[in-house]
């Protein structure tokens, strides 16, 4: 009796370890394959990055993303954008958008480490995010390929990418592509659009006072684009003129 409890013991014991190193060989292999598929998804990220290199995106997942919004209200609703080249762009509207974006970005790499922690401290001191520290590569690797939900895993992402711009494309191609896919309004996007929509004439002739009001408007613009003489965004365009002089453009 002694012997067949045993064996019935033994079984029972087997079973489990059998049962365990089954589960952990499936487990593994869920691993694997999750990390193959991360793998995947930042190559075809990688490989679009090298094909915009030398050609122009056609929209965002950010435009993506506001035409559906827009179309839930109108399904005939279109975006308005118009790809306009670098040399086509005023040379003001380039130095505004620095300015008013990103001060430093002919120096860093794609982040402004001093720019995160001073946001960090302000949002930390505010008890919640008012600021925030991302330079004109982030906001692009975040527009052309992620949704406006909040997650670590979207702000580890949104580093992934903009390193892959950073190290593939040039200063001036990052800030070409930029220009030509932000928001500037309820459906424009790209400085051409907004050069029309909001002054009847083309990104190339836009002036400083023209080009700092857009570039004040960027933080938030379909608001602006309902409040065009808000006070607010004409304080910004005065403090932003008073620093063109220093704005460097690649």
């Amino acid at each position: 009796m002694k012997k067949k409890k045993k064996a019935v013991g033994r079984t029972a014991a087997a079973t489990k370890a059998s049962f365990t190193g089954f589960l952990k060989r499936w487990l593994w292999r869920l691993l694997l394959l999750v990390i193959y598929t991360l793998f995947l998804y930042q190559l075809w990220l990688f490989s679009h990055v090298l094909y915009w290199k030398h050609n122009n995106p056609p929209s965002s997942a950010f435009m993506q993303s506001q035409l559906k919004i827009l179309r839930e209200d109108n399904p005939a609703a279109t975006l308005r954008h118009t790809w306009v080249p670098y040399r086509k762009i005023s040379y003001d509207m380039k130095r505004a958008i620095i300015v008013a974006e990103d001060s430093k970005f002919l120096q860093h790499d794609g982040f402004d480490y001093e720019s995160i922690r001073n946001a960090f401290k302000k949002n930390l001191s505010q008890g919640q995010i008012t600021v925030g520290g991302s330079t004109v590569s982030q906001q692009l690797a975040k527009n052309l390929f992620l949704s406006e939900q909040r997650s670590l895993w979207r702000k580890l992402q949104e580093a992934i990418i903009t390193v892959m711009l950073e190290t593939v494309m040039s200063k001036q191609r990052i800030l070409e592509i930029y220009l030509n896919m932000i928001e500037w309004g309820n459906g424009v996007f790209g400085v051409e659009a907004a050069a029309q929509h909001y002054f009847g004439q083309s990104a190339a002739s836009l002036t400083k006072y023209q080009a700092t009001y857009l570039a004040a408007m960027v933080t938030n613009p379909r608001f602006y684009d309902k409040n065009r003489n808000s006070q607010h965004l004409m304080k910004k365009r005065n403090v932003l003129l008073g620093r063109m002089h220093s704005a460097k453009i690649p």
